[in-house]
């Protein structure tokens, strides 16, 4: 027992609930929605990609970056749908490395959020190559990847070993990718949105060398968002590739503000 009389699983599942990323109490949610308002002054709200373009710039605070994101699909919309479809199915949401893990919201969704770093060591150890690329190939293998939400925010060799996993027949449902860095980041991208628009496999990524964890990790909170949209009923994916209509507020849960503060710029593979 806690000093407080809770158990321990009690007391850790009580700090979970209040440490997770996003606006809670009033005065949080005052500036998360006055900091969208003011983003929404910045950017488009017309469509579903609208609205990740919106948080790219939500989460690196740059008004520009939103110039940056491409989307692979039929339409800019395509990844946006497919990715809150995935959530509203349960697919896992699968992160490269810790910190991306550490920064997807725990509300609004029941997907299984799982990290890839830290499996594959034995094929690191043979090879030589990273332990994030190591790792997404050993998760490949056991099928982890199909149909799942793959999320890449730091490690470009993980990217390239996402493109080699789809080239090689695994279809995540969607993939968002924003490795950071000056080698491989911008190339592992390029890749991967080739391979992606091969083989028809809905992506959002960027161009250039920024990127990083916080934004990938918001991206994807975004993904749920539109989902608990269209849960609640305010929101179709299906009928239209408009995202909500315009004036509609974004739900500032989980948003990237707190997470892009910590890892909007860090490098390198774990």
């Amino acid at each position: 027992m806690t000093t407080d009389g809770a158990t321990p699983e009690e007391s850790d599942e009580s700090f979970e609930e209040y440490a997770d990323l996003g606006a809670t109490t009033e005065n949080a949610m005052d500036i998360a929605e006055t900091s969208m308002d003011r983003v929404r002054e910045l950017v488009p709200d017309e469509t579903l990609a609208d609205r990740i373009r919106q948080k790219s710039v939500h989460a690196t605070g740059d008004p520009e970056f939103q110039h940056l994101l491409r989307f692979t699909g039929t339409d800019d919309s395509e990844p946006v749908r497919a990715g809150a479809r995935a959530v509203l199915d349960e697919r896992p949401i699968v992160t490269d490395i810790t910190m991306v893990k550490e920064g997807i919201t725990g509300r609004g969704h029941d997907c299984r959020v799982r990290k890839a770093i830290g499996n594959g060591a034995e094929l690191a150890a043979e090879t030589g190559m990273t332990r994030t690329a190591a790792s997404v190939l050993e998760l490949d293998r056991e099928g982890v990847y199909e149909d799942a939400i793959a999320v890449v925010g730091n490690a470009p060799t993980a990217a390239l070993a996402l493109a080699d996993c789809i080239e090689d027949g695994t279809r995540p449902a969607v993939v968002v990718a924003t490795p950071v860095g000056f080698v491989k980041a911008a190339e592992s991208r390029t890749r991967l949105r080739e391979v992606a628009a091969e083989h028809g496999v809905p992506t959002i990524t960027n161009v250039g060398r920024r990127g990083g964890s916080g934004l990938a990790a918001g991206l994807t909170n975004e993904l749920v968002h539109v989902a608990s949209d269209v849960r609640a009923g305010d929101l179709s994916i299906e009928s239209s590739p408009a995202g909500r209509p315009s004036g509609e507020r974004s739900d500032p849960r989980g948003g990237a503000g707190e997470s892009a503060e910590r890892s909007s710029g860090e490098s390198g593979d774990e």
